[in-house]
């Protein structure tokens, strides 16, 4: 079972979304309370269950918020960004060398976060 875990930064504080492996499947922006990160994941249990709009396609097909935007990044990776109904960006993945790798990362997301627990750590 996948975890939110909550870490103090040296600006705020920030989660990682973890698979029950361990892995980190998205990441949160820097928040500057607590309460406001805690928020945060609440966004994303109730969001990621948005659909996919792939920013790669030809042509890209809009969805509405929320919703998990895939795109390329300056390296050429796929990512992904869930964004909430407001279309504020609430958490985002790292890159994945294949399309396919971007999108297992979301369905990671949206199998893992609805019940995920939440961990708090220091540093």
């Amino acid at each position: 079972m996948g975890k939110f875990v909550v870490k103090t930064t040296a600006t705020g504080f920030k989660f990682d979304l973890k698979a029950g492996n361990g892995e980190v499947i998205a990441t949160s922006e820097v928040y500057t309370t607590e309460a406001a990160c805690l928020n945060g994941i609440e966004s994303v249990k109730k969001n990621c269950v948005g659909e996919i709009e792939d920013q790669t396609a030809d042509p890209v097909v809009a969805v509405k918020h929320p919703k998990f935007e895939i795109y390329l990044d300056k390296a050429g990776e796929y990512r992904f960004r869930l964004k909430a109904k407001n279309g504020e960006p609430i958490a985002a993945s790292e890159g994945y060398k294949s399309l396919a790798g971007c999108k297992n990362g979301i369905e990671s997301v949206k199998k893992n976060a609805p019940e995920a627990a939440i961990e708090k750590i220091e540093g």
